[in-house]
């Protein structure tokens, strides 16, 4: 474990709370040099979504590029790949979520948690230092595996004022899905629990629009599809990079991001309140 510098004594009221900050500081260093002792975790996230991407591409792009509506079926590959790209970005930032909830709960479990209740570290920068590791994660890969698109014929459409959008509602998604991840991790009673919660997070953009338009789905599924985070968000991502309409997607990303870090929040910090205390 990355070494923490000495406890500092108790202080109350605003002077405590101007320490946040730089625990967050300290406990993202921790995370950010577990990214790099364990590459595994960091690997996985990557390879995955391109594994994924390449599959779908120049496994069924062809057949399932042809079926989008106004496509000619000889370009059907190519329209494939500009349509599941925002979709395989979604599964790239879901994927980052496995990673912290497993640290999450190799950190409870070992009793690491613990002893950070004993030390003058503010409690949520212990939180947020697993949050912010892995937004910054799942930003990294999102832009390797975006190389990856390009290189395999993506041409996206963006202004620069739209790579901006882009990455910026990258990073909300990505902040959003890593507090549910640190929730999972909590609640989970084994590491082998906390890897496998979030795949729940990873089917979700696969159930969206992300791989074929909700319009082909039965009727409750299509339901599901359209009213289910991931669709929005994935919707966003595509009329940014490929100039679609947007419509109310944007709008509704945005909310269910704002939604979801509330919720894992919330979450995270009962549990961290409750278990925590064990050692």
């Amino acid at each position: 474990m990355t070494t923490i510098t000495a406890p500092r004594p108790t202080v109350q009221g605003s002077r405590h709370r101007s320490y946040v900050v730089t625990d967050a500081i300290t406990m993202l260093r921790r995370n950010l040099l577990h990214m790099i002792r364990y590459p595994g975790l960091s690997a996985f996230t990557i390879v995955g979504p391109v594994v994924i991407l390449l599959m779908f591409v120049f496994v069924f792009g062809g057949t399932l590029g042809a079926g989008l509506p106004g496509v000619d079926p000889a370009g059907g590959r190519a329209a494939y790949l500009a349509y599941v790209m925002p979709g395989i970005l979604a599964i790239t930032i879901a994927g980052t979520a496995g990673g912290t909830a497993t640290t999450v709960s190799m950190d409870m479990t070992e009793g690491i948690t613990a002893r950070f209740r004993t030390m003058a570290i503010s409690r949520a920068a212990v939180l947020a230092g697993h949050v912010l590791g892995n937004t910054i994660q799942a930003i990294i890969a999102v832009a390797l595996v975006l190389g990856v698109g390009v290189l395999i014929g993506f041409r996206p459409t963006a202004t620069p004022i739209e790579w901006l959008a882009t990455f910026g509602l990258i990073a909300l998604i990505a902040f959003a899905i890593t507090w549910i991840a640190v929730g999972m991790g909590m609640q989970a009673k084994s590491v082998e629990t906390a890897s496998n919660l979030p795949l729940l997070l990873v089917l979700l953009p696969f159930l969206g629009s992300g791989f074929v338009p909700t319009e082909s789905m039965p009727a409750g599924l299509q339901w599901f599809a359209e009213y289910q985070p991931f669709t929005p968000i994935v919707e966003t991502l595509r009329g940014l990079l490929l100039g679609t309409p947007l419509g109310w997607n944007a709008v509704l990303a945005v909310g269910w991001c704002v939604v979801i870090t509330v919720i894992g929040y919330a979450w995270s910090m009962i549990i961290y309140e409750r278990k925590s205390v064990r050692s």
